[in-house]
């Protein structure tokens, strides 16, 4: 792991002109970081209809992006982790009842994996919402699960579904940050979290490690979402490096989602040029230098047209627009979010290196307080793109008779 940590912290280092910028702002300029050069004139040459394919086999564009990149294969290898292959579980339907198709699956890859290098005579299930994951593990192994939530409201529905289930679950409400440890944590759990965010994951880390847990797994996800304005690597390889990730380089491995259907595509098309649109709009006509954030927008109102789009940005953040050739800035939207999605294929290329840095940084942590540490994907991208889990298993004697693995 150190090994393979350094080698993608050194390219990451030296490839920063490649990832580290905001395609959206980016595509402000027609003079891009990349024009006149091989790789600018090939993302020139792309149709949307390429780029789109592109985004679809990150695998391929990664091959393709080698030719102007030959590190790229490199990188590519030391960020690639194996799909481990154990028995499904199967579930009484009692057990799925209000889980999405999607979810359910990635629920289910979750807990066969954990299942399967099970250590402890206890669950922990850290950030459990509903507690889906816990009833599943505590329906397969007939242990104990503490469910651990902050929002009331999922304790109580995630506590009256597992008494209807006769499951031996038992939520406890509480803030990550400041709760009451003893009544949380104990040394028999095995504690699991699936797609726990940003700093969430990582007091999860050092809990397990105050407390000796026989194992822990974590899904990471939302690896932006921490409390000071740059991440803390936890590792000490991780704090020698000078790789500095600020909150918004953190949503870069992030960017992988699931493709949606050409209805959702259409949605984000319009969404984003409209968005753009009025950032001409307002360079423009009100001599704004400095992008406007604006709130979420409901899919309906986008229907109404652009125009109408921009009257309403401008009453949030308390505009008055000129009456001005909206059309014109409409096309200018989508200039440019055909060019911020022709950036955007560069900087996927290295999504995955990046997300590695920061779970080998995690795994690393882990490694020198204690745990042997698994690294593996529970599930396909298509599933999810954050299907990377890290498996903890305390290497001293105290699980060993309690381990199914």
């Amino acid at each position: 792991m150190r090994t393979a940590f350094l080698h993608i912290d050194r390219l990451l280092l030296a490839h920063q002109r490649y990832w580290r910028f905001e395609p959206f702002h980016e595509s402000g300029s027609k003079d891009h970081r990349f024009t006149n050069t091989e790789l600018g004139d090939w993302l020139e040459s792309l149709s949307m209809q390429q780029v789109q394919q592109c985004k679809q086999n990150v695998q391929t564009l990664t091959s393709t992006l080698t030719t102007f990149l030959p590190s790229l294969a490199d990188l590519a290898q030391h960020s690639c982790l194996k799909q481990t292959q154990v028995p499904p579980v199967t579930l009484n339907s009692r057990l799925t009842t209000g889980v999405p198709g999607r979810k359910l699956t990635q629920i289910t890859a979750m807990g066969a994996q954990v299942l399967h290098q099970h250590c402890g005579t206890q669950w922990l299930e850290w950030c459990a919402g509903k507690g889906f994951l816990g009833r599943i593990l505590a329906d397969q192994s007939q242990q104990a699960v503490r469910s651990f939530e902050w929002q009331s409201e999922l304790c109580e529905k995630g506590q009256a579904e597992a008494n209807k289930q006769q499951l031996p679950v038992t939520f406890i409400e509480g803030d990550a940050f400041n709760c009451d440890h003893k009544a949380v944590f104990n040394h028999q759990q095995h504690a699991v979290a699936l797609h726990a965010c940003g700093d969430l994951h990582v007091a999860l880390m050092h809990h397990a490690m105050n407390y000796q847990l026989p194992a822990l797994s974590i899904a990471p996800c939302c690896y932006h979402l921490i409390q000071g304005e740059h991440y803390q690597a936890q590792s000490d390889e991780g704090k020698a490096s000078s790789l500095i990730l600020s909150k918004s380089e953190l949503r870069i491995p992030l960017q992988e989602t699931v493709t949606g259907g050409e209805r959702v595509q259409r949605h984000r098309l319009l969404e984003m040029s409209f968005r753009l649109g009025l950032d001409e709009l307002l360079r423009g006509e009100l001599g704004l230098q400095q992008y406007q954030p604006i709130p979420s927008i409901k899919k309906s109102q986008l229907q109404l047209g652009f125009r109408e789009f921009c009257l309403w940005a401008a009453q949030r953040k308390g505009l008055t627009l000129p009456e001005c050739d909206f059309e014109q800035y409409r096309l200018q939207g989508e200039l440019r979010f055909a060019r911020m999605e022709k950036l955007s294929l560069v900087q996927m290329a290295f999504h995955r290196a990046l997300e590695m840095w920061l779970v080998l940084d995690k795994s690393l942590f882990l490694a020198k307080h204690g745990y042997q540490i698994t690294l593996n994907e529970f599930c396909s991208k298509a599933i999810t793109p954050r299907n990377i889990l890290i498996h903890a298993k305390r290497t001293e004697p105290r699980c060993d008779t309690n381990c199914t693995k």
